[in-house]
């Protein structure tokens, strides 16, 4: 019974298109009754208007006849000029006008006759395809479907396929600044404060989930809109992954100004997720088809500009926090300002009434790119600059992106490169068999592939979320003079670099080594991984900058394999389950990401927090009491209140805590490290067991 509701939706799809096909008969029958059409001889195509008309021979003559078609045969006639195509034994025709009449083919030369005259037209006989246009569509959304539809895509004859790449880049770039999305947390975790989080700012438990909101809505909308977006064709997809991706920032934008965190959840973890879910997949197919003879390079390409996007958004980023962030009120030094603590908070006499303020220190500056002076500053009267920033990327982005959408074309179908002939594979990994999307997720090989996916994405996807928050953390307070807000912004960028680089160097790789093979060099990660707590470790007591640029040369190349990893998937893909269905098959393995996404930054953000709470509580029992009273303005008994209202911080205690205490900064990460090390593990182990679809699965020829 399961089995019948999983074929549910299928059905209501069958029973939803025959219905469109008869509506679709009914108008364009009465369309070629008015016209008169009646065409004898061998097959031809066209389309008039909105329709695309087919040619079925039936002895030597065919009539007008099912979903979108007409028939024809020995020739196609017109009042007007006819425009004849043929591509070895098919015609085709262009024509504009009524149509009537009959046509003979003789020595390559094609006439179209009708009552009123006869015109010679000359046969070409390099182009693919034709087109007969009766009528133009009218009405705006009549001709905005005409201009998104597939149809309208197919590229011409003699189209270079390159031309595709940097229209796919523009919408890749665009979509793939969401690894961008660290420079983030830190104006987001001080909005109100600006310099350093005040009591009522959003903590970094709060906003990292927003990231993985919108991995989550990126996998479901891959999985359930793949096949729509394989229907309906590049541009239509990535018109709408425009939309939803440059509203998405708008309206983070709007929640960011507000202070609304739901609208943050809703902007960019749910619009931003569909834009970035339907922006991702589009490009990748269609390259796919125009690159038959190199997959590996095909998805590399586009997934290299997905994979930079962070490396530009980074800077800009930072760029557009700078030109929009403003200091707020400075009133002083702490010891030139009055303070008065009351339930944890802050608050001095301004204007003869209290305001809540905030401590800033020179660490608390240069984490946040403030040029200010340590001291006290009224909360609520800078800015960040994350509200105009988001809105000002959402704009750009829109603009981007439908430029991008515009510029897409697919290749006609059954379409080869010149002089290429698909190879007879001798590989056991490579099909040439099909398998239907829908018949995938009945193998063990969709959930090998789904659970390798995962392991390996869980530690790029982690540390591309939090890139920058780990880098000042980790190594901020050890090396404050190395690690500025400028040094952790750039090792964002430069990971964004290492992913572009990964997606195009080890997609192209697998062309020669082979998916399999390429999937278990990403394992190296495991023990790249499980050997950075010492690097903390060593950082914590010793100091020096070896193990700063250790861990940087390590993640890099950690994130390489994950770009590798997404980049080399679609093909993995087709080499497993076939070419046909693999643009819906991707969209479904991508829930996969979506879960190590999703799972990933909230592991490591709670193991992160577990973590700091005890060294909290460690360096609380070691501090003066009646340090810590002067210090923060209420006794210690009062700690989990100055806690929550980050009036006590692990920086703040340092500054009182006794001589050769260690700070225990660098490892709050470490717990998390080696979790994500034992599931690049699992991941590889995975891999191993991947062997060739059985073929029952396979479609069969006549199907």
């Amino acid at each position: 019974q399961s089995s019948r509701f999983a074929r549910l939706p299928s059905r209501l799809t069958d029973l939803l298109a025959q219905g469109a096909i008869m509506a679709a008969s009914a108008t364009v029958s009465g369309l070629l009754r008015r016209m008169s059409l009646q065409v004898t001889g061998r097959g031809y195509y066209a389309r008039f208007g909105l329709s695309m008309i087919d040619s079925h021979e039936s002895n030597g003559t065919i009539n007008a006849s099912h979903a979108h078609s007409a028939s024809a045969s020995n020739g196609f006639t017109g009042l007007n000029q006819v425009r004849f195509v043929s591509t070895t034994r098919k015609e085709f025709a262009m024509h504009k006008g009524n149509v009537q009449g009959n046509d003979e083919v003789a020595d390559g030369t094609q006439s179209a006759s009708s009552s009123s005259n006869i015109k010679d037209v000359k046969c070409n006989t390099t182009e693919p395809r034709a087109e007969v246009e009766q009528q133009q569509p009218t009405g705006l959304l009549a001709k905005l479907k005409y201009t998104m539809s597939k149809e309208n895509t197919v590229a011409a004859p003699g189209y270079n396929r390159f031309w595709n790449v940097p229209f796919s880049f523009l919408v890749q770039v665009s979509v793939g600044s969401v690894y961008a999305w660290s420079v983030f947390n830190s104006p987001l975790c001080r909005e109100l404060g600006v310099v350093t989080g005040a009591a009522d700012d959003w903590t970094l438990t709060n906003v990292l989930p927003i990231f993985s909101t919108c991995a989550l809505t990126l996998g479901f909308t891959t999985a359930l809109l793949g096949p729509w977006a394989e229907r309906s064709g590049p541009r239509m997809v990535a018109t709408a992954a425009g939309l939803a991706w440059g509203g998405g920032l708008l309206l983070t934008g709007l929640g960011t100004q507000l202070h609304t965190l739901p609208l943050l959840y809703l902007g960019y973890g749910v619009l931003g997720g569909i834009g970035w879910g339907l922006g991702y997949i589009s490009p990748v197919s269609t390259l796919m088809k125009w690159f038959p003879d190199k997959r590996g390079l095909a998805t590399g390409l586009a997934l290299t500009a997905f994979g930079g996007g962070a490396m530009l958004a980074t800077p800009i980023n930072e760029a557009l926090f700078s030109f929009y962030g403003e200091l707020p009120t400075y009133l002083g030094s702490v010891g030139d300002v009055d303070l008065v603590t009351e339930q944890g908070r802050r608050f001095a006499e301004v204007g003869g009434e209290l305001k809540e303020v905030v401590v800033a220190n020179s660490g608390d500056l240069s984490a946040s790119g403030m040029a200010g002076q340590p001291g006290v500053y009224v909360v609520g009267t800078g800015d960040s600059g994350a509200s105009k920033t988001f809105m000002t990327l959402g704009s750009a982005y829109l603009v981007s992106m439908l430029a991008g959408a515009f510029g897409q074309r697919v290749p006609a179908d059954n379409w080869k490169p010149e002089g290429w002939t698909p190879p007879t594979s001798t590989n056991s990994m490579i099909t040439t068999a099909n398998v239907h999307y829908n018949q995938a997720m009945k193998t063990p090989q969709f959930y090998l592939l789904w659970c390798a996916v995962a392991g390996n994405a869980i530690a790029g996807v982690t540390m591309m979320a939090c890139a920058k928050n780990l880098m000042t953390e980790v190594f901020g307070s050890a090396l404050p003079l190395v690690v500025t807000s400028g040094f952790a912004a750039t090792y964002v960028a430069a990971l964004s670099g290492m992913n572009m680089a990964g997606r195009l160097g080890w997609a192209a790789a697998s062309d020669y080594l082979g998916r399999k093979k390429t999937y278990f060099a990403f394992g190296l990660g495991m023990p790249m991984l499980a050997a950075l707590p010492s690097l903390t470790n060593y950082l914590a007591q010793h100091g020096g900058t070896v193990p700063l640029y250790a861990f940087c040369a390590s993640t890099a190349l950690v994130i390489s394999f994950y770009g590798g990893l997404f980049s080399v998937l679609p093909a993995y893909l087709a080499d497993v389950f076939g070419q046909k269905h693999v643009g819906a098959i991707h969209g479904r393995q991508l829930t996969a990401w979506s879960a190590a996404a999703l799972g990933g930054p909230l592991l490591l953000s709670a193991l992160r927090q577990s973590s700091y709470d005890t060294a909290i509580d460690d360096l609380s029992s070691k501090v003066d009491p009646s340090a810590f009273e002067a210090q923060f303005g209420a006794p210690i008994s009062d700690l989990p209140q100055l806690v929550d209202a980050k009036t006590v911080t692990i920086a703040k205690l340092m500054e009182i805590a006794p001589l050769g205490t260690i700070d225990p900064t660098p490892s709050l990460y470490n717990t998390a490290l080696y979790g994500m090390a034992g599931l690049v593990g699992a991941a590889a182990l995975c891999n191993a067991f991947i062997k060739p679809v059985d073929a029952k699965h396979h479609i069969k020829e006549t199907q």
